[in-house]
Order: C-alpha cells, then structure tokens, then sequence
C-alpha cells in the first residue's frame, strides 16, 4: 500500500489537480498519468489516455466539457489519493475522485460526478 509515500502521492495528485484538471494544462499530462497503464474504472471511459482523451471529446460534444474550478478537499493514504472538486459537467457539478497511483504516476482512476442540488435540505453546504 505504499504508506511511505503518501506525501509524495498527496503531493503529485494536487499537482495533477491544480495544474491539468483546474489549470487546464494538458501539455503536462503524462507528466502525472502512466503512459504504459491507465485503467478507468468510469463506465463511459476506456483504458488508457487515449480513453480518456476520446471521452472527454464526447463528453465535450455533448455540452458536457470536464471543468474542474476548485479542489475543496485531498485525502491521502499510501498510494490512494482522494479528491473532491467543484466544477462543471454540463451543471454545476462535484467531482469525487479516487486516484492510484504507483511508480510516481497516476496508474487508475474511478469517480463519481454528481450535480450540485440548488435546495439542500440541511445547511451544511455539499462541500
């Protein structure tokens, strides 16, 4: 389980988030994502970055871009890296992701997006 790089594997996945999922910057991809093994566990989404990068496109085409505007928490535990995100998925959306990462690259990925209810029924916000 890696319990010796947790703050590496912290670390690489607030890079990813920041500067590709927020920032936008995916010249630097595969400076974070394994080139030789990426598996996507999103039931629209095949292996590897050619996967991703075509489900995106249709995610995209669909008037449902990934924007990703802010990261509200990053929880780390050897090499799994949780994230949460506020952005868009066609709505206003939460991005529950939980990343694997090993050899200092993210290696899988599985998430749950979710819209952001305009009426909660508490006062707890979602994030």
């Amino acid at each position: 389980m890696d319990l010796d790089k947790t703050a590496a594997n912290k670390a690489l996945v607030t890079d990813w988030v920041t500067k590709v999922l927020i920032g936008a910057d995916y010249s630097i991809l595969t400076d974070y994502v394994s080139t030789e093994s990426y598996a996507q566990h999103n039931p629209e989404a095949a292996d590897g970055l050619d996967g991703f990068g075509a489900a995106a496109g249709a995610w995209a085409e669909a008037g449902k871009p990934l924007v990703y505007s802010t990261a509200h928490q990053i929880i780390a535990d050897g090499n799994f890296v949780f994230t949460r995100a506020e952005g868009t998925f066609g709505v206003p959306a939460i991005y529950n992701d939980l990343w694997r990462v090993a050899d200092g690259k993210i290696v899988e990925h599985w998430d749950v997006v979710t819209p952001i209810p305009e009426d909660l029924p508490h006062t707890n916000g979602v994030f």
